[in-house]
């Protein structure tokens, strides 16, 4: 059956479709700005209190499978990933709508708490369709240079680029209007974009995307089992293991950085905002870099190195909080803006080429499913790590006034980072073997 669309407008379709859900979901850091200052200050919750309402909103994000599932096996209206874009979009719309308004009038801690779960409950379901789609088109055979770039990882690095984007915006637009306009007009706004985002979808059919075929239209029970066949495979479920306990094993010290920046430091919201867009900044030039460079680079070794990188970057905020860095003449701002925004991303370094290795791994037909495992195993991990993170302050002894352990806490988190290179054999290598050259 030949394609209602050209091969060229099914490519700026998807990007459309894809340049914008990721753009959006990077931009979530904007009201997420406003909600952390509006815990702190507005409710005045303690710097543990925050990190776990912080982690605790991405309970839903764990159920990414459950998600996957549903989209891979129910069809709506003859459509599986285009419908269940604009529902998220509707959901988080709606969440950040409801927090603006109640905002005002005092919300308790339970009502955010329920509102933004909602709100994670829609950006996960968007995560697990443009995900999906995006492992379906990198499995896809191209045909042509203009297809070329939507596949072997040049989409991935397309909507990670996006998503970048969105990220730099929101921290750079957000760092200034937290000074200027309240966390509530901060939801507001984000609620009305994601409007804007329903609306978009609304308007595009999925068969206008020239998305690959299943091999079969099959039911929840059986798309389940299959799932389950697939996630046997040893080089699918080791890597994702594997890759889901680098990050668990991190106690986070998020919440308690936050709090020492804010609180102890005096570092301005508007600095902050800088520090999260250098972040940003390296993330778009990651996916640039990786996309033009490091393709052909074991994943396994890019991995790998940012693991041992993060490791670094934590024991250079042990220094900081130590006061080396001060003592040599660097304010604790420019440390702050350059070195503390780089390891906040570092974290995420290692999905883009974890979700390029696992997009080739992936069995045909259950590329939401497999991919949906992938982001959901991640997802638990950083709550596990926040988990972790406010034990080890609790050990340490950190509190809103006392930061006196936060140099040991800090030691003890290098050292977990480190201890998930030594398994580093569970991810497969996924880099083909150079041809032969043709004997004359």
């Amino acid at each position: 059956m030949v394609s209602s669309v050209s091969e060229s407008e099914s490519v700026r379709n998807r990007k459309l479709l894809l340049g914008i859900g990721y753009w959006v979901q990077g931009l979530r850091c904007f009201p997420w700005m406003g909600v952390n200052f509006f815990l702190k200050d507005g409710l005045r919750l303690e710097p543990s209190t925050l990190q776990i309402l912080q982690n605790s909103a991405n309970l839903p994000m764990v159920a990414k499978p459950f998600y996957g599932i549903i989209s891979d096996s129910l069809y709506i209206f003859g459509q599986h990933r285009v419908p269940y874009i604009a529902l998220g979009a509707f959901l988080q719309a709606v969440s950040w709508i409801a927090i603006a308004i109640f905002a005002s009038s005092g919300i308790s801690f339970l009502s955010i708490t329920f509102y933004l779960l909602l709100g994670n409950l829609g950006a996960a379901i968007v995560e697990v369709a443009d995900d999906a789609i995006v492992a379906e088109t990198a499995r896809q055979p191209t045909s042509s240079k203009t297809s070329k770039s939507s596949s072997s990882g040049g989409l991935q690095s397309f909507v990670w680029m996006a998503s970048s984007i969105g990220g730099v915006l929101g921290n750079l637009v957000g760092g200034i209007a937290i000074d200027r306009y309240s966390p509530r007009m901060m939801f507001f706004i984000f609620g009305i974009l994601l409007c804007f985002q329903f609306l978009i979808t609304l308007f595009v059919r999925e068969s206008s995307l020239d998305l690959p075929k299943a091999p079969s239209h099959v039911g929840f029970g059986k798309q389940f089992s299959e799932l389950l066949v697939a996630l046997k495979k040893p080089e699918i479920l080791y890597s994702i293991i594997w890759f889901a306990f680098s990050y668990a094993v991190i106690p986070a010290l998020t919440g308690t950085m936050f709090y020492y920046q804010t609180q102890h430091l005096k570092i301005e919201s508007s600095l902050l905002g800088i520090s999260k867009v250098v972040g940003q900044a390296a993330m778009l030039l990651w996916g640039a870099v990786y996309n033009r460079h490091l393709k052909s680079i074991s994943s396994r070794k890019l991995i790998v190195a940012v693991q041992i990188s993060m490791a670094i970057f934590m024991i250079s905020d042990y220094l900081f909080v130590k006061g080396v860095y001060k003592g040599i003449g660097v304010p604790d701002s420019i440390y702050v803006i350059v070195f503390s925004g780089l390891l906040e991303v570092l974290y995420f370094f290692k999905i883009l080429p974890f979700t390029v290795l696992m997009a080739k791994l992936c069995p045909p037909g259950y590329e939401g499913s497999v991919m949906a495992v992938v982001m959901s195993a991640i997802a638990l991990a950083f709550i596990v790590s926040g988990y972790l993170g406010v034990a080890l302050a609790s050990y340490v002894g950190v509190n809103g006034d006392d930061f006196s352990g936060l140099p040991r806490g800090l030691l003890i988190q290098a050292a977990c980072t480190l201890l998930p290179i030594f398994w580093a054999s569970c991810i497969p290598e996924d880099v083909k073997s150079k041809p032969k050259p043709k004997e004359n």
